[in-house]
């Protein structure tokens, strides 16, 4: 029986993008291990599992959202690819539907899956064109979800939000592709400000992933 693509994604991370041994983080902090998840994301199988798994965590607890977005860099693929992940649900249930006309059987009750667009967070406000510090998607009152790929103080994942309050969008949720448990949890959850924040997996998960790996 195949596995589903959250297990899938895991065993990605797991062989991809973590190693052990001893790293100095972008925080100052020293760890005996690294994620780099963009490995993963930017894996052709890897984006593609990241956007159906962030996609249904969307469906799921955030229906409502209009938009996905994040700090460029380590928000770019995962922002790219659950709005394909959604384009592509899309696609498949009119095809469904329009099959089940031809051959006059019942379509399902479901509604049909909403578009999520994309955008991303300059992290400084660029000097020419029209100056805009958000690139894609931009509307003031949309309820939108800020995703991030690896979430350790928190930060990256803090500046998406507060750019995206800025320019006048509801953070209806956060995402996170894998949390440190390294203190990012409780700033976020405090700048999200009662908005859901939900991480697929922790590092916890990973490492126990890879070892299992290892010794397979």
């Amino acid at each position: 029986m195949p596995n589903d693509p959250r297990t899938d994604l895991l065993n990605l991370i797991a062989t991809l993008s973590f190693k052990l041994g001893d790293f100095t983080l972008a925080s100052g902090q020293k760890s005996d291990y690294y994620i780099d998840c963009r490995t993963t994301t930017l894996h052709a199988e890897g984006g593609r599992l990241s956007g159906l798994v962030l996609y249904d965590l969307i469906r799921e607890h955030i229906p409502q959202a209009e938009a996905v977005g994040g700090l460029t860099m380590g928000a770019d693929p995962l922002v790219s690819n659950t709005a394909s992940a959604s384009a592509w649900a899309l696609a498949d249930y009119a095809e469904i539907v329009e099959l089940s006309s031809e051959l006059e059987l019942e379509a399902g009750s479901d509604p049909a899956p909403s578009l999520i667009q994309g955008f991303l967070v300059r992290k400084a406000e660029k000097s020419h064109g029209t100056g805009r510090r958000i690139e894609g998607f931009l509307k003031p009152g949309a309820q939108v979800v800020i995703v991030d790929d690896v979430c350790t103080t928190g930060g990256s994942t803090i500046t998406a939000i507060e750019a995206a309050r800025e320019a006048g969008m509801i953070v209806a949720g956060v995402l996170c592709l894998v949390d440190r448990e390294q203190g990012g949890r409780a700033h976020i959850e405090a700048a999200a400000a009662g908005a859901p924040f939900l991480s697929v997996f922790t590092a916890s998960d990973v490492r126990a992933a890879h070892v299992a790996i290892k010794k397979s």
